[in-house]
């Protein structure tokens, strides 16, 4: 079976919303799955693993462009190179990935970068596989997702006494927002480096912990901690945020409504 379209990472946080998205676009999917299991608007599932460079032939085999939402914390570039290869072999147009805002501003050089902010240097290292290959390609980078700082602010608040990195700003992005212009971008030619997208508004992470707080009717103490490390300067100073590029529509709180009973 052909496909028009390959999405690694079609059953994640991204992945899920993408791929609906693609099929009423009127396009036959393909979705790379490291496990055995069927795929809403999927037309076939291919069982893989990217960085063990598994299935990665069947998978790009007939396909004219990838969407490469599959990545991890430590072996994005690893995954990145082994598709790539995988799709120069097969002659694949487009190659379209996403990547994070502030990838090549958040500077992860110390021992306090590499422990809290590694995830920046992995999709930088893998930014520079892409556009580095022989696949045409887009990167699109996005800022935090309104799904993931709310498993992060879950996590935080289970504590009595919930420490907050002082100076630190986010500006979160309704991952269906992410997923939509990936879809625009996947139907168009390459374009290299395109604007980033990013949430509506920038807010301090205490801002998001305590509305998150005030949506589940629960107390707890706030306490500013400073996070040593050039990285944490950078985040402090802005680098991970696009406000120029504030495209989103939904809020942190639309989202909170939306989601938290």
């Amino acid at each position: 079976m052909t496909a028009q379209v390959l999405v690694t990472g079609g059953t994640g946080r991204l992945g899920r919303r993408l791929v609906p998205r693609l099929h009423a676009a009127g396009l036959e999917l393909r979705v790379l799955s490291r496990r055995p299991q069927p795929v809403p608007d999927a037309a076939e599932t291919v069982v893989g693993d990217i960085v063990k460079d598994e299935g990665l032939a069947r998978a790009v085999d007939g396909v004219g462009t990838i969407v490469h939402c599959a990545g991890s914390y430590k072996d994005d570039a690893v995954a990145t190179r082994n598709l790539v290869r995988a799709a120069a072999r097969t002659h694949v147009a487009h190659l379209v990935f996403v990547s994070v805002v502030g990838a090549d501003a958040v500077p992860v050089t110390g021992p306090a970068d590499r422990m809290f902010f590694r995830y920046f240097a992995n999709k930088l290292e893998a930014e520079r596989v892409v556009s580095r290959g022989a696949v045409p390609w887009t990167t699109l980078r996005a800022t935090q997702f309104h799904d993931l700082v709310l498993t992060v602010v879950r996590g935080m608040t289970r504590l009595p006494v919930v420490p907050v990195p002082a100076g630190f700003r986010f500006q979160p992005v309704e991952t269906d927002e992410v997923a939509a212009r990936l879809v625009e971008l996947a139907l168009g030619d390459p374009q290299g480096l395109v604007p980033d997208i990013g949430g509506p508004l920038v807010e301090p992470m205490s801002d998001l912990v305590g509305a998150y707080l005030r949506a589940v009717r629960r107390e707890r103490r706030l306490v500013p901690v400073r996070v040593p490390g050039g990285a944490a300067a950078a985040v402090r100073a802005g680098a991970i945020l696009c406000p120029d590029q504030a495209v989103g529509k939904v809020s942190w709180a639309d989202f909170l409504r939306q989601h938290v009973p």
